[in-house]
């Protein structure tokens, strides 16, 4: 059954703001080589496959009772997890839902919502303003400089603005490009409201790119969200978190819905987590296969913007959409992000980077580039 990609008939008595959209979605072709939405393309392993059966089966006796609304024993594994950085966060000041997604979506229904703004600055992950038209929160561009960088201007952007919620992704998606601690300071000072430093693909960062985790002790509004989707290899499991002051905590808990977390999802996540060690381990081999894409672009005429994610933006294409094409032709599945001249490939294994630079080879052979 084919479902609709519109916003809706004209009928409908759907909010004006919602009209003329279209869902959120990668568009999913068939390829053999998937390298689009940005996952961990290693498998799980074996000890802990076994250890979720077991967690998976040990939930599931009490499927006829509601779970932990509070999940306070994932929030304190998640603490724990979040302090071997050398942070030390408390189970008070993790809050968990079902995917970053959704804990973005809690953070604007408690501190946006109607006659509040929210400011990112774009291009960004093209979920943050989506979510702000969901809670009817107006959404306002910011800008980056030319390499994708933002500095102390967007300090003076904020600062114009005054918005209620500021959006600061580091690593960015789609670009990679980390911001450093000094900037994301800056913009907290020259704001009142929440600031939202979105890091969920902070484990893949490169040696010597710090965690604005190391900045929550003494601020109230920031908050840092992450993710178990992207280097933990989880991204089925939907399990996103944030840490922040557990007064942050508290407020989120009068927007979220009743038992949002279901037990199943916190047994696979506390499960998984008792396996860090094991799923982060693939973290240095995709950080392997990204400069290894890096390395071998300049060599067919093309460049990348510096990432620190799991994933490289690379251009410049003259047509951008015809090489996303070629590419797609050749078995190799990219994203093209909607900046023109620019596509980007998530980084995968040995031998789906050996397929994807070979195809790409061929196709800015075939297709230049623009200078």
């Amino acid at each position: 059954m084919a479902v609709s990609q519109t916003a809706g008939p004209p009928e409908l008595p759907l909010r004006p703001e919602l009209r003329g959209r279209t869902p959120y979605g990668a568009p999913q072709p068939p390829a053999a080589h998937r390298l689009n939405t940005n996952e961990n393309p290693h498998p799980l392993p074996a000890e802990l496959l076994a250890d979720l059966g077991a967690a998976l089966g040990h939930a599931a006796v009490e499927l006829n009772r509601y779970p932990d609304r509070d999940a306070v024993a994932l929030r304190t594994d998640l603490a724990g997890y979040l302090s071997r950085s050398g942070s030390e966060i408390e189970p008070a000041q993790v809050w968990a839902a079902n995917g970053s997604n959704e804990v973005l979506q809690q953070i604007l229904q408690a501190f946006g919502g109607a006659g509040r703004t929210a400011l990112g600055f774009t291009p960004s992950y093209s979920m943050h303003p989506i979510i702000a038209a969901g809670t009817g929160t107006h959404w306002v561009d910011g800008h980056r400089r030319e390499d994708f960088t933002i500095d102390a201007a967007a300090a003076a952007q904020v600062r114009a603005l005054r918005p209620d919620v500021v959006f600061v992704t580091s690593p960015n998606n789609p670009t990679g490009t980390a911001v450093a601690l000094e900037t994301i300071t800056e913009i907290y000072d020259a704001t009142e409201g929440v600031v939202v430093v979105d890091e969920a693909y902070a484990e893949f960062a490169r040696i010597g790119t710090p965690s604005a985790l190391t900045l929550l002790p003494g601020r109230p509004r920031l908050v840092v969200s992450r993710t178990m989707s992207k280097a933990f290899g989880m991204a089925g499991l939907r399990l996103g978190y944030l840490a922040a002051d557990a007064a942050v905590v508290d407020a989120l808990q009068l927007v979220r819905l009743p038992y949002h977390l279901s037990s199943l999802t916190q047994a696979g996540a506390r499960a998984a987590l008792a396996h860090t060690d094991a799923l982060l381990a693939t973290v240095d081999a995709v950080k392997a296969e990204r400069d290894r894409i890096v390395a071998a672009l300049p060599a067919m005429g093309l460049t990348s913007v510096p990432s620190d994610a799991n994933f490289v933006l690379f251009g410049h294409f003259a047509d951008s959409a015809a090489a996303w094409r070629a590419l797609l032709d050749r078995g190799v599945l990219v994203r093209d992000v909607g900046l023109p001249g620019w596509l980007r490939v998530t980084a995968g294994t040995t031998g789906e980077t050996d397929f994807f630079l070979t195809a790409l080879a061929e196709v800015a052979a075939d297709h230049g580039v623009s200078r």
